[in-house]
């Protein structure tokens, strides 16, 4: 077996976090994915905790650790005309260009759709953005929580009206990179056809808003703006975390089917009134409901009820720390936590590649690379520049790192 992007070729000009996640998947997936990064300090988020005994190995921190495996890296100065020109070798033999530069930056660059496909006509170009390449506010600067406030999901997140907080994940970056994977697939199947590349355009904030989803749909209907609701349900009843002497878990009965299950599992006759047997009428009364419910469940551990509501196959849940997360069986089945190595020595486990596929599954994980420690290879191997005009580019500085 193989992986199944093995013949793709990626140009890897991503910094921080949307971009190099979405090039983490793309090389997972078995893309051959060169990290393009700047001379001397490379990538942003290489010097990232690198003193940080408790976050980092050999020097490499947890964000860049966690996010390069599976890619190669050349160290070029896209600002000279000479790296330039060197970059532009490598296109003539790539398929994909990512970037999660600001907007605009690429144009400046002279990296833009359009000037790369003069060089390579079947050229894909995707650019991760807070807003996209245009409209009135295209320009402003954006991270992960202000694209998660601007998107509308922020305001929903909370304990209660006025609480709003953000998501414990940086939502708003990885969004960017899941759909920069997705438009970046469908462009490479297009090109299939046509023969020719295209450029997708990534919005952060777009990607926030098509995540409201269905709850962008209630407001549109209702008119209603909703706020935080805890980690209840704005349409289900009983549908929360509840306290137990331990640790807090979640039940979750959606629809009516569950409802009876879970009266006599509960066995409090205040529940028990037939109003309560529709989903409608449950979430008229949910105080009523989840009050009864803690009352009852906070006199046992997490373990006596998950094993009484997972008898009744009833939805739920711990509400797992990460150790328990990452140690959970299933999630160590699905291959889901990995050991990756550094290239100085030592390993690291870090989250795994969560598609799984049928027949190109050969999952791999190669050390996050050395600053420049591939450059020579990779041009070797993917271009016809001249090893004297290697060597004339490694004395003006395009060298290998140790770092």
């Amino acid at each position: 077996m193989t992986k199944p992007l093995k013949n793709i070729r990626l140009l890897d000009l991503t910094h921080m976090l949307s971009g190099p996640y979405a090039g983490m998947i793309l090389a997972d997936l078995g893309c051959d994915t060169v990290k393009v990064e700047p001379l001397v300090i490379g990538e942003g988020t290489r010097r990232l905790l690198e003193d940080d005994p408790k976050n980092s190995i050999n020097g490499m921190g947890a964000y860049f650790f966690t996010l390069n495996r599976n890619k190669r890296s050349v160290a070029i100065d896209l600002k000279s005309s000479q790296g330039l020109e060197l970059f532009y070798e490598l296109v003539k033999h790539a398929d994909v260009v990512l970037d999660n530069f600001a907007a605009d930056v690429v144009g400046r660059l002279g990296i833009d759709h359009q000037k790369l496909a003069e060089i390579n006509p079947q050229i894909i170009t995707c650019s991760v953005t807070g807003f996209g390449s245009d409209g009135p506010n295209y320009q402003r600067p954006a991270f992960d929580q202000i694209v998660q406030g601007l998107g509308g999901g922020m305001s929903i997140t909370g304990a209660g009206p006025g609480q709003a907080v953000r998501a414990g994940i940086p939502i708003g970056d990885l969004a960017g990179g899941m759909f920069a994977v997705m438009g970046i697939q469908a462009a490479l199947l297009a090109r299939s056809t046509t023969g020719l590349g295209q450029h997708v355009d990534i919005s952060m904030l777009d990607c926030q808003i098509s995540m409201l989803n269905y709850m962008a749909t209630m407001h549109s209907m209702s008119g209603e703006i909703p706020t935080p609701i805890g980690n209840s349900h704005f349409v289900h009843t009983p549908y929360n975390t509840f306290n137990t002497q331990d640790d807090d878990i979640i039940i979750a009965v959606i629809g009516d089917k569950f409802w009876p299950a879970l009266t006599d599992l509960i066995n409090v006759d205040a529940l028990r009134d037939p109003k309560f047997a529709t989903a409608f009428e449950r979430l008229g009364s949910k105080k009523f409901i989840e009050d009864h419910m803690n009352q009852v469940l906070i006199k046992q551990t997490a373990d006596f009820w998950l094993k009484k509501l997972e008898t009744a196959r009833i939805p739920c849940a711990r509400v797992n720390n990460l150790s328990q997360s990452l140690s959970d069986p299933q999630v160590r089945h699905r291959g889901m936590v990995v050991s990756v190595d550094h290239p100085a020595g030592g390993s690291v486990d870090v989250p795994g590649n969560p598609i799984k596929m049928s027949s190109t599954d050969q999952e791999s994980y190669s050390s996050p690379p050395l600053l420049g420690a591939h450059t020579l290879d990779v041009f070797r191997q993917w271009t016809d520049v001249s090893e004297a005009r290697l060597a004339e580019g490694l004395k003006a500085g395009y060298r290998c790192f140790s770092r």
